[in-house]
């Protein structure tokens, strides 16, 4: 077996992005916080002696490009570790060629990638749990059974997407779980760019809640449509992916008051977890420069924990093995800028933290806005509680 001095080699991590497409303003986000790693990572003497070096492709939001993005990084470009793209669709993509040369993988925001494959390897860096499907969803049911006279039936309308079927999928648990009967669901295609008939078809039901699964640009449609029809719901939103996004917000301004939205972080007190904030200024200080989200709470600080959690394996073991990672992985907790972290079975977290915001009381669409939870207040789980829930919705 011939000797490799690695002495003055860099610890090369490679992974993809879809830098174009539905959810670029996302990924360019998670470039940015990754890159912020690396120079903190380096700053510190790199690990295990060495500097480390990222090595990111850009997969178009094209499962094939996924896969021979992987097979590049690992048969080309020899890199010694990977790690999971963003969202289930392309983790999901690259699970077949992680899986078939047993890498150790961090996936970032896949929701339910696991679930079936239950390939021992694969960690999930999203705070939803072991039951990630229906735990992403709950708080919004959870948050309308608890209101009096309890509301009854609920509206679900989705894109017709890889990425939103899970969430329905929960919703449909959710909705079971709390009594309440789902009296209309529909899918989009992601080309839609009129949502007019689609409300009015919802309004036509008269239900009491209206759960939608939307991703940033068509979030933008449905809640111009929403407010353009007399339609108003007893509670509104739950599992939109756009909302978070500060180009989003800032479009949207004061149309989305009243809208009930997961997050995974906000600054809140209860969440100023160690090194947050200091990762946060740092990336607030690049971001309009670099053309990504300006505010980078849904994105930057489960990036940046995503390689800590690389880090201390690696620190931790002082080994590239991808078994011997795996193995730490399972049975260790994490200290990273989300809080602690420990890995169950399937690899999701052990313990579920997803929030359910409301925006309340924006009243124009500047960015200074939303740069604390004044705004976009934390209503469930009551441990990072920020404000009073406002029931019903009432734009």
């Amino acid at each position: 077996m011939q000797s490799i001095n690695t002495s003055n080699n860099p610890i090369r991590i490679g992974y993809s992005l879809s830098l174009s497409g539905p959810v670029a303003e996302n990924t360019r986000a998670v470039m940015l916080a990754h890159s912020i790693w690396e120079e903190d990572i380096n700053s510190k003497g790199g690990l295990l002696g060495r500097k480390v070096e990222l090595v990111c492709y850009n997969d178009n939001g094209d499962p094939l490009q996924v896969s021979n993005s992987y097979k590049k990084l690992m048969d080309e470009d020899k890199v010694d570790l990977v790690i999971g793209g963003y969202g289930t669709n392309t983790i999901a993509a690259s699970m077949p060629i992680i899986m078939e040369r047993k890498r150790f993988l961090v996936g970032l925001m896949g929701l339910g990638v696991n679930l079936n494959l239950k390939y021992p390897n694969y960690f999930a860096m999203i705070p939803t749990g072991p039951k990630p499907n229906s735990t992403l969803t709950e708080g919004f049911f959870a948050l309308a059974a608890s209101q009096r006279p309890k509301p009854l039936t609920v509206a679900v309308l989705s894109a017709d997407a890889e990425f939103s079927r899970n969430p329905v999928i929960g919703a449909r648990e959710n909705a079971e779980k709390y009594g309440f009967q789902i009296i209309y669901e529909e899918t989009y295609p992601l080309s839609t760019e009129d949502f007019t008939s689609l409300i009015e078809q919802v309004k036509a039901t008269n239900a009491d809640l209206f759960f939608i699964c939307s991703y940033l640009k068509d979030s933008i449609g449905l809640v111009r449509a929403i407010h353009q029809s007399d339609y108003r719901p007893k509670m509104v939103g739950g599992a939109m992916i756009g909302p978070q996004s500060a180009s989003v917000k800032t479009e949207l301004g004061p149309l989305l008051n009243g809208f009930v939205n997961y997050e995974y972080w906000m600054p809140v007190p209860r969440m100023d977890f160690p090194g947050v904030a200091d990762m946060l200024a740092k990336y607030h200080a690049r971001a309009i420069k670099a053309n990504v989200d300006a505010l980078g709470f849904y994105m930057a600080p489960l990036a940046y924990a995503q390689l800590q959690v690389l880090e201390q394996a690696i620190r931790e073991t002082a080994s590239l093995d991808n078994e011997v990672l795996s193995a730490y992985c399972r049975v260790n907790t994490f200290e990273t800028v989300m809080g602690s972290v420990r890995f169950d079975e399937g690899g999701e977290w052990a313990e579920p933290r997803v929030l359910q915001v409301q925006f309340q009381h924006i009243d124009n669409h500047e960015i200074e806005t939303f740069k604390d939870s004044r705004v976009q207040v934390v209503v469930e789980p009551s441990a990072y509680a920020s404000g009073s829930f406002i029931y019903p919705y009432a734009p």
